[in-house]
């Protein structure tokens, strides 16, 4: 099969190109992003006859109709992340999260693609005050990112109904850990490098507000999954994490402090902690996908990586097992 990847230069895009290109049933790999917040570095080491890569917007639909064609399956990522950020870009991250997204849909039916795999966010459930939260629940969006995902699944749903295809939207954890595109606007990633730098971790509330996590290579691995395998991924929706993934922030801080190295924790209470949401991940076991990493292991090895210098140059020749 070929593949098309929007946001292949992004934090998971990254991480998820070179297992597509490692799997002996994909031939070629389209990977289409605007690098405006990618960077080809990303890309590093996947150059070769089986890599296509377009620069182009998924706002452009005259871009994501030339990747795509004679495409597959289609994993969609590209988006604006960061969701408290999104509160100051509202008309952006909806031009670019949900009209991008109908112009990869749109696309894909008109080119008769076979199945899609879209990045939805277990954000999208906002402040919940129940600790079991499955794909059943009713999501409550608290900001434009989450908006915008949440109205995104409901164009797949259409568009699976109205086109001869299927589709697949994964409700991700809060990603950690390291990739060529890594991103430190992320709790975990943030925590890491300001304790390895010396600075305090700072902890908006009391820290009490429930995250669920899982590793970058995990949330690759999940995408290679789903566009590979549809079949074993037959619901419209998935949590994609795992049960003992959740985590108040509070404690992600001391894992960070026992993990790095001692650092003060402390608590700015009149802030507003944002989203809290304890996730069930047991739909996800149903396919037969589980993760591998554990926090504490990605907390280690992020931290290695602002400290090895031979780590980090093998890192920059061709990255280590685990990054395919």
């Amino acid at each position: 099969m070929d593949v098309l990847v929007t946001g292949g230069c992004g934090y998971i895009g990254s991480h998820l190109v070179p297992k597509l290109q490692a799997a002996a049933d994909v031939d070629r790999v389209v990977v289409l992003d605007s690098l405006v917040s990618g960077s080809p570095r990303a890309l590093f080491g996947c150059f070769d006859d089986g890599l296509d890569f377009r620069r182009g917007d998924v706002r452009e639909y005259g871009d994501v109709e030339s990747a795509m064609r004679e495409v597959d399956r289609v994993v969609h990522l590209a988006a604006i992340t960061g969701a408290a950020s999104t509160h100051d870009r509202r008309e952006e991250t909806f031009a670019v999260n949900y009209d991008g997204t109908e112009n990869v849909l749109t696309a894909a039916g008109k080119l008769g693609v076979d199945h899609v795999v879209f990045a939805s966010s277990c954000n999208i459930y906002g402040r919940a005050t129940s600790t079991d939260i499955d794909e059943t629940v009713d999501p409550d969006p608290i900001n434009p990112y989450a908006e915008t995902k949440y109205q995104s699944e409901d164009l797949l749903a259409d568009y699976c109904e109205e086109y001869d295809m299927t589709g697949t939207a994964l409700r991700m954890a809060t990603n950690f850990g390291y990739s060529p595109a890594v991103r430190f606007n992320l709790v975990v990633n943030h925590f890491v490098f300001r304790a390895v730098t010396g600075r305090p971790l700072t902890v908006y509330g009391d820290g009490s507000n429930w995250r669920p996590f899982v590793h970058v290579d995990d949330a690759a691995r999940a995408y290679e999954r789903a566009v590979r395998e549809p079949d074993a991924w037959d619901e419209l929706v998935y949590n994609v994490g795992s049960n003992g993934g959740n985590y108040r922030i509070e404690e992600i801080a001391e894992v960070v402090r026992d993990e790095v190295g001692p650092v003060d924790i402390t608590y700015l209470e009149d802030e507003h902690p944002g989203p809290s949401y304890h996730v069930n991940f047991d739909r996800l076991d149903d396919t037969g996908f589980d993760t591998e990493h554990t926090l504490r292991e990605g907390v280690r090895d992020l931290a290695a990586r602002f400290r090895d210098s031979e780590l980090n140059a093998h890192a920059a020749v061709g990255g280590t097992d685990s990054d395919r």
